[in-house]
Formats: C-alpha cells, sequence, structure tokens
C-alpha cells in the first residue's frame, strides 16, 4: 500500500517472481478501505475469469 499524489490509498499486488500482477482501480480516503480492497482481491482467486474463445487453447 502506498499513498498516492492526491494523498489517497492505493496497493499494487505483486507475484512471487516480482511482477506485478494487480494494481488497485481506484484510491481510497481511509487505509481501511484501501486494506479491506485488498482482502476481497487476495479472496476472488477462483472466481471464474473470461477468456476470448480464440485464446483458450493458445500456447
Amino acid at each position: 500500500m502506498y499513498k498516492d499524489r492526491k494523498d489517497e490509498w492505493r496497493w499494487t499486488y505483486y507475484a512471487s517472481n516480482g511482477l506485478i500482477i494487480a494494481v488497485s482501480s481506484e484510491s481510497y480516503k481511509r487505509r481501511v478501505d484501501c486494506e479491506r480492497s485488498i482482502e476481497i482481491m487476495k479472496g476472488s482467486h477462483n472466481s471464474p475469469t473470461w477468456m476470448p474463445s480464440d485464446l483458450v487453447h493458445a500456447a
């Protein structure tokens, strides 16, 4: 978590290899709201994802 130029909270989520895999889509005035957003994102790992049909079997 970090504060942006507007002094609001944002987050960046990194994979174990150090690459960014997600970022907050909005800023949060309260740190607790930012923390809740992180928990929601982390808890969504079993959620269905959409992929274009022409890429389903792409290498």
